[in-house]
């Protein structure tokens, strides 16, 4: 029976609740970790029959595993959805996870670059080579539009705007929404299409609209954007883990520091909430001050 929960669980992931395929992975991987642990510690246990006391002795086993907090909310929230799927479905008449605690996560602050940094990294592209004109396009549109990697890569020329500055960016849950892109990064935009992506003799089928090309004509992945960043952070001396998401952490902080409102980065960034986007409030305590002085009636 697992098997054919899956199989509607997935489809209610897609259809339901329009969840991008990396989520839907990753939640049908969790419920896959749940109904191994069922399978194992309580053979012939459907799961319509899953108990609180089940759920809380897979979470004793997840633990024992070390993933951290943050893996095990992760794991937790994709459990609750599989189990509200079953409550639409009339497979369950209660919800198990209602009195599930989901550890308690340690919200860390992202790394950030410089703006030195930054400059640093777009100074140690190699500029006389065609994967080198895309990556200084590719790094300056994720700096400036503050993009995952996943919106990054599925970049489509028929939702670039450039003649007045903005991209449409399709984000977490298929969301869509507009983004304005700064002059120098559409600069290296046409620099890129004019001298490098009109030039590839064969585009893999699929791949006609998306912007950023591998050198066999197909789109990158994000696995590629990861090492081609973490190789130029190297290559300008930059230390620590740099990856994708710090140009994007980079982009939000530094609009906080000069005074952005906080509403308007969250829109820029695709937040759902705006408590994700205030921990780049955290990251400068200039701001804070800056806002207190500014607004409090009685700071001296």
């Amino acid at each position: 029976m697992w098997e054919s929960y899956l199989k509607g669980f997935k489809a209610y992931l897609r259809l339901e609740r329009s969840m991008s395929d990396n989520t839907i992975e990753a939640y049908l991987h969790d419920v896959g970790m749940l109904r191994d642990h069922i399978q194992d510690a309580y053979p012939g246990l459907a799961a319509e029959a899953i108990q609180i006391i089940h759920l809380r002795s897979f979470l004793v086993t997840i633990n024992e595993l070390g993933l951290s907090a943050n893996s095990q909310g992760r794991i937790v929230s994709g459990i609750r959805a599989f189990f509200r799927f079953m409550i639409l479905e009339e497979m369950v008449k209660k919800d198990p996870t209602e009195l599930l605690d989901l550890p308690k996560q340690k919200r860390s602050l992202p790394h950030v670059l410089s703006i030195q940094d930054i400059d640093k990294m777009f100074a140690a592209i190699d500029h006389s080579t065609p994967e080198g004109l895309r990556n200084r396009a590719m790094l300056e549109t994720m700096y400036s539009c503050g993009l995952r990697v996943s919106e990054l890569v599925g970049l489509l020329i028929s939702n670039m705007y450039l003649d007045v500055e903005f991209l449409r960016v399709t984000g977490k849950g298929d969301k869509e929404r507009l983004v304005p892109i700064g002059a120098t990064a559409i600069k290296h935009i046409r620099i890129y299409t004019e001298h490098v992506r009109k030039l590839f003799p064969v585009i893999k089928k699929g791949s006609e609209d998306t912007l950023f090309l591998n050198r066999r004509g197909a789109g990158l992945t994000r696995v590629m954007v990861f090492y081609i960043i973490r190789d130029l952070a190297l290559k300008a001396g930059i230390p620590g883990e740099i990856h994708p998401h710090t140009l994007r952490h980079s982009f939000a902080t530094h609009l906080v520091e000069a005074g952005a409102d906080l509403r308007a980065v969250q829109e820029m960034m695709g937040h759902a909430s705006i408590t994700t986007t205030e921990i780049y409030t955290h990251l400068d305590k200039k701001y804070l001050r800056q806002t207190l002085e500014k607004f409090h009636p009685r700071y001296q």
